[in-house]
């Protein structure tokens, strides 16, 4: 009997002992808020919060205020980790005038729209000037069977605008064929033709048909002027002997390839200065356009 009073003294003061330990284990309401507390001062999305922390029998309770939503999570968090916490009781509120002092992350842009494609302008296109269309000039010098030098150069002026060449372009032209007429025999001859014209800064090679004008050299002397092609070249200013001379005029078309009028002596082809001559493209004709 004595030695199962013995046994069950030993097994109390066992269970004494044992329940003793634990509870010296358990840390204390004191020690359980200023765990949370110190952890709260030191997390770095917490520490700018204004939380106090109050424990009773291991139930903290949590007042004060927090900056955001996020912070006041994450100090709940923390208590709810702190040892020997058996419940948590969060009083805790966001202020929301620190998140309205808070800078508002920059909108972003609205999207660019896309440039407009590029529209390419058309280029603009040679003008080609065909074979046939005349060429209306006005001489700057006077030129004459018996003046002029087969190989001279002359200058001369557009008188008449043509598709693409304006008026007052300057032209050159040559002297094919110059002969003075005889006093009795033998014939007056001269022929011209064109063989430049400048138009904008650029200077064109031509070929027009020639000018030919002749004056026969015995009995009544008879001048004519024919052009080459089927429009034909004509004299406009006129062929003129001595004195004031006689002008002989043209319409340039089909059929006016051959004008003339009749002197008489010893007469010799002259052209006047400033005198007017239409000459034919015999070959087709291409003006740069304005841009190049």
């Amino acid at each position: 009997m004595r030695i199962h009073k013995l046994f069950t003294s030993v097994v109390l003061l066992t269970a004494l002992l044992g329940l003793s330990i634990a509870c010296s284990k358990h840390p204390s309401d004191d020690a359980i808020a200023k765990d949370i507390q110190s952890k709260v001062a030191a997390d770095p999305d917490t520490k700018d919060s204004d939380v106090n922390v109050t424990v009773k029998d291991g139930k903290v309770t949590l007042t004060g205020t927090v900056k955001t939503p996020a912070a006041q999570q994450e100090v709940e968090q923390i208590a709810k980790d702190a040892p020997g916490a058996t419940g948590i009781d969060d009083q805790t509120a966001v202020d929301t005038s620190a998140m309205a002092s808070e800078p508002m992350p920059a909108a972003a842009p609205p999207p660019t729209a896309a440039p407009p494609p590029t529209v390419e302008k058309p280029k603009p296109q040679p003008t080609v000037i065909p074979a046939g269309t005349v060429l209306t000039v006005r001489v700057n010098q006077a030129l004459g069977s018996k003046t002029s030098q087969t190989g001279d150069t002359f200058l001369a002026t557009l008188a008449q605008p043509v598709s693409g060449i304006p008026a007052a372009s300057t032209a050159q032209g040559e002297v094919l064929n110059a002969k003075p007429k005889g006093k009795f025999k033998g014939q007056g001859e001269l022929s011209l033709t064109l063989t430049s014209i400048s138009v904008k800064g650029h200077t064109y090679s031509i070929q027009t048909s020639p000018l030919d004008s002749t004056v026969k050299g015995k009995g009544k002397r008879t001048a004519a002027t024919t052009g080459g092609g089927a429009a034909g070249g004509a004299l406009i200013g006129g062929i003129a002997g001595g004195g004031k001379g006689a002008a002989i005029g043209a319409a340039v078309g089909a059929g006016a390839g051959l004008i003339g009028g009749t002197l008489t002596g010893n007469k010799q082809i002259e052209i006047p200065a400033e005198s007017a001559l239409s000459f034919t493209l015999s070959a087709p004709l291409t003006i740069k356009p304005a841009a190049e």
